[in-house]
């Protein structure tokens, strides 16, 4: 573990991966003896590899009975940044792939980023975008904004709406979306269906988006200011080849992989300026796009496949976003659906009947609960092996919100 521990120290890192080297050494200190009492076998000679390496022992080979209270919250912030870490390195990848690279990482990561579901939201996506914001239904207006609810019942949104960029905690954005959605359809026809998004249209769009909000704040002065992450969540759904979708969580690691200055929730220009103007450098995203006309029935799967890539290819940065195997069954859908499954399983067996339930079971019913917080999510697999070794599902999350808040 030491070797593992120091190895950075002789990696060419860059100075977003060094700051982050030197601050999870901050969070090692405090969980050192636990660290050390864990088996290393792999010891990659890349930040990227460490990073993911160390994320895997944190997770699943450290003793968690050993842990103090005290050390739960310094290992959460490793895990954080460690998860930041491996983005970084991964991004860095993206400022100098060719195309070929970038598609290919794009089918590597295809399992885990749940990139099927992905594709079916874009598809669904494409037919609602010839039609008004003002003119979708309740639910179609959810799904294209990046909001979730119950009502969006999986034989329908067969994929989490929220894929990419959640809009669920921007209130006031979603209270103007239902009184005046014209407004909204207004700022979106400053952006072109086609071709190339112009610094006059953006600013064109960001004016009117922001407008909307600064006439709401003089009647309501406690209302939020124009949501920048809110608003690159419609140009992306818009127009998926040109923007990337952020959240506020997303905003700090991305700038850090992209190696631009970091800017706040309410910056349009530098997302514009330093995000935009930075990709529009990349060599991917300048490729041409890609020839279908081929009689080769393999070739043709393939070429179909580059093609609904490169025609989200800004938005699919987020495919180079640190992710690991519970990603994809965190889905709002998958929940959903394996919900019902189980219901009606339940309900052919007759209430009378009581059917076993497994430990994976009971966690991802008891994590179907749409008020439990992240972290909380993001712990399946820990809360899987406590629950196998005899405590409650109850019992466990109800000691990590103690631990964690």
């Amino acid at each position: 573990m030491r070797k593992l521990l120091s190895s950075p120290i002789k990696m060419a890192l860059s100075d977003a991966e060094n700051a982050l080297y030197q601050n999870a050494l901050k969070f090692v200190s405090d969980i050192s003896l636990n660290l050390m009492a864990v088996k290393v076998t792999n010891r990659p000679d890349d930040f990227l590899g460490w990073s993911t390496e160390l994320l895997k022992l944190c997770r699943h080979e450290i003793n968690f009975d050993l842990l103090e209270p005290k050390q739960f919250q310094p290992l959460k912030k490793l895990e954080e940044t460690l998860e930041v870490a491996a983005s970084v390195s991964q991004l860095k990848m993206v400022r100098i792939a060719p195309w070929p690279i970038f598609v290919d990482f794009i089918k590597q990561q295809s399992t885990i980023q749940a990139l099927e579901e992905r594709l079916r939201l874009l598809d669904y996506i494409k037919v609602l975008s010839d039609k008004p914001l003002a003119q979708m239904g309740e639910h179609d207006l959810l799904a294209f904004t990046g909001k979730h609810t119950n009502n969006h019942h999986h034989n329908v949104y067969d994929f989490d709406v929220e894929w990419f960029a959640s809009t669920k905690g921007a209130k006031t954005f979603h209270l103007l979306l239902q009184q005046q959605p014209e407004d909204f359809d207004h700022a979106l026809s400053f952006i072109p269906l086609d071709g190339d998004v112009t610094p006059s249209q953006y600013q064109a769009f960001s004016s009117a988006f922001q407008t909307i909000f600064s006439n709401y704040i003089k009647e309501k002065p406690s209302g939020e200011k124009a949501p920048l992450a809110a608003a690159t969540r419609l140009l992306a759904m818009r127009r998926p080849d040109q923007f990337v979708a952020l959240t506020n969580a997303k905003i700090d690691v991305l700038c850090q992989g992209l190696s631009i200055a970091k800017f706040n929730n309410a910056d349009f220009d530098s997302y514009w300026q330093d995000m935009i103007g930075t990709i529009r450098t990349f060599a991917w995203w300048h490729q041409t796009q890609p020839n279908t006309d081929s009689s080769d029935f393999t070739s043709d799967v393939d070429s179909q496949f580059e093609l609904k890539i490169w025609q989200a290819r800004a938005l699919f940065i987020d495919l180079f976003l640190y992710a690991d195997e519970s990603l994809a069954d965190q889905s709002n859908f998958i929940r959903m659906r394996d919900k019902a499954l189980n219901k009606n399983s339940t309900s052919i067996k007759g209430k009378k009947q009581r059917t076993k339930e497994t430990a994976e079971m009971l966690v991802d019913r008891a994590l179907s609960d749409e008020n439990l917080p992240e972290y909380i999510l993001g712990k399946r697999e820990s809360i899987v092996r406590e629950v196998k070794n005899g405590k409650s599902v109850n019992h466990v999350i109800g000691l990590m919100r103690a631990i964690f808040g």
